[in-house]
């Protein structure tokens, strides 16, 4: 069990304190939900979580399997689509992980693996759609990875 603390400070602004270790953040409505967007807000939150979630679970197992492979440098773009009807949803998330040049071809499929079954995309609703794609930046790379 972690402690998350939240208090609601107005203007559609939140203050979220990690309980264990005393970080905190300040989330933000969006501009188009009558929020100021001079924040991440809590759907933004949720695309960050999914990003975050595959490339430190790549390398918490990295880790335990002992795959000697390096992932420092490793790129996230994370396109987070809300619906265009009610109620207001996420209706698709696209995630970009781009790897560093000297990931081998033996561990691409597990990579693969790890990232497309870590606990938040696991977590997430089933009519959110996942696009996610994985790059290697040599050319060899299998695009189907």
């Amino acid at each position: 069990m972690v402690p998350i603390s939240l208090a609601y400070k107005g203007q559609l602004r939140c203050t979220a304190i990690h309980d264990n270790s005393g970080a905190t953040f300040v989330t933000d409505a969006p501009k188009d939900n009558f929020g100021k967007g001079e924040s991440f807000s809590p759907t933004d939150l949720v695309a960050t979580a999914l990003g975050s979630c595959m490339i430190t679970t790549m390398g918490i197992i990295a880790r335990k399997e002992k795959m000697n492979i390096n992932l420092d440098g490793t790129t996230i773009a994370i396109e987070k689509h809300m619906s265009a009807d009610a109620p207001r949803r996420i209706a698709k998330l696209v995630a970009r992980l781009t790897f560093p040049a000297d990931i081998s071809n033996q561990y691409r499929v597990r990579l693969k693996e790890i990232g497309d079954n870590c606990p938040v995309a696991k977590s997430l609703h089933p009519d959110i759609r996942l696009e996610i794609s994985y790059n290697y930046p040599d050319s060899m790379a299998d695009p189907f990875v």
